[in-house]
């Protein structure tokens, strides 16, 4: 059995395990089996008959019409490059075998040169052989790698669409979550608005007291000036019936005088009257020149004489040390109002609560400082009352919180003034404290 036989019963069984494992047309199949009956009759008459030029020739024939077959198939198109290989073989084959059909005298002289030529071409082939076998596994390898990303790529899909299943049924979970937090947030704003307003009722009612105080010393002036004018213009008329011309001149002068006096106080009492409403109202939020020497008197004293209504054993030192030089300043007035009404409340409430446990020498005292500074205006309101203690500090501008009994105090009232200072006027409210010895709240508004 001659090598070309060989090598057409290795591309036959390559070609029909091809044909099995992929999906190629059926009719390859008996195309194959045929010429594998072929081969087994080649390799008959090679055996039988010793006719290995007649078989070589025909192995040659089966060769080439394999190679005819692949080239002309795409089904085949994996397997050209074994079946390629094969085409050198053949050539030298047909090529040794036509020069011994036409010169066998030549072909024996070189008979070594075609044998040697054949050695190299089935070396070829098993170098093809060997190419195809890695180039078969990198295609294995490649193969499975694509199997993996696409295993991978089909996880990834699906995980994509849990986690998108996730993010929509999340997504409607914070929509409805948003959607309730905003309409509390709404009622938190209106519940605010209302305590705000509370408070602001509140401190007014402190203060009731105190506006009856303030208002009582002018109506007193009023009334007892009013008195004395009416007792002027009795003697007014009689010296006009004794034709007395300077005396009448003299209590018209006087008459003057205590009608001036009388504006004076009535207009004291109007302002008052007026700060007390604006203070009540809800703020503009418009700034306007504002002295702030005489609103932080006139809340200091109205403070005072509040608590004094309530308690007339209470008494305490107003320490007062105004800049003169501070001037009008732009703020909203009605605002800085309720600051000061505030930080004053609580001072005459602290040293209160200290004087029910200090010894006799101890003297209570409210002090207020205006300075100003190069770029603003400073504001010290200073008591000798409990302080506040350390771990407290960091809370006291929080909402509701407070260091007063229950039911003595909302907890609003630091928390709007803190937002007062810093958010409506850009400026700050620092507090310097020793607990059991003093509190000191500096404010600071930009000009």
């Amino acid at each position: 059995m001659n090598t070309l036989t060989i090598v057409a019963i290795c591309m036959i069984g390559h070609l029909y395990s091809l044909v099995r494992r992929r999906e190629i047309d059926p009719k390859w199949k008996g195309i194959l089996f045929a010429l594998t009956i072929i081969i087994i009759g080649i390799i008959f008459l090679d055996v039988t008959f010793n006719a290995e030029t007649y078989t070589k020739w025909l192995a040659i024939g089966i060769i080439g019409y394999l190679i005819y077959l692949v080239s002309k198939n795409e089904e085949f198109k994996v397997s050209r490059t074994i079946i390629y290989s094969v085409i050198p073989l053949i050539l030298i084959e047909f090529i040794s075998g036509l020069v011994k059909l036409i010169n066998d005298g030549f072909y024996k002289e070189y008979d070594s040169y075609f044998s040697n030529a054949s050695s190299f071409a089935i070396i070829w082939i098993f170098a093809m052989l060997f190419m195809h076998n890695r180039q078969k596994k990198a295609r294995k390898k490649e193969e499975l790698q694509r199997q993996i990303e696409e295993e991978h790529k089909r996880a990834l899909e699906l995980k994509k669409m849990q986690l998108e299943n996730q993010v929509e049924q999340r997504t409607a979970e914070l929509t409805q979550q948003k959607e309730e937090l905003e309409e509390a947030l709404a009622e938190l704003k209106t519940t605010q608005t209302q305590l705000i307003h509370h408070e602001k009722m509140a401190s007014l009612g402190e203060l009731t007291a105190g506006i009856a105080h303030e208002i009582q010393n002018p109506l007193n002036f009023v009334n007892n000036f009013s008195e004395v004018s009416m007792e002027l213009l009795d003697e007014m008329e009689v010296e006009l019936k004794n034709n007395n011309t300077e005396d009448v001149i003299a209590i018209a002068k006087d008459i003057r005088q205590n009608l001036g006096k009388i504006t004076q106080h009535g207009k004291r009492a109007d302002a008052i009257v007026k700060g007390m409403l604006q203070h009540s109202r809800t703020s503009s939020g418009n700034k306007v020149e504002t002295a702030i020497n005489a609103i932080a008197d006139e809340y200091l004293r109205l403070s005072y004489h509040g608590l004094r209504a309530k308690d007339k054993s209470f008494n305490a030192t107003m320490d007062t040390n105004y800049d003169e030089h501070l001037g009008m300043i732009n703020v909203v007035s009605q605002d800085i109002g309720r600051v000061l009404l505030n930080l004053f409340n609580n001072s005459f409430y602290s040293v209160e609560e200290k004087k029910k446990s200090a010894p006799e020498s101890y003297k209570p005292t409210v002090s207020v400082t205006t300075k100003k500074l190069e770029d603003g205006v400073e504001i010290k309101v200073r008591d000798n009352g409990l302080g506040i203690p350390k771990k407290v500090l960091d809370k006291i501008y929080q909402p509701f919180f407070t260091t007063k009994p229950t039911g003595e105090g909302t907890g609003l009232g630091l928390s709007m003034s803190y937002d007062i200072i810093t958010k409506g006027h850009g400026g700050s409210l620092k507090l310097d404290t020793q607990e059991g010895e003093y509190a000191e709240f500096v404010i600071f508004i930009p000009f």
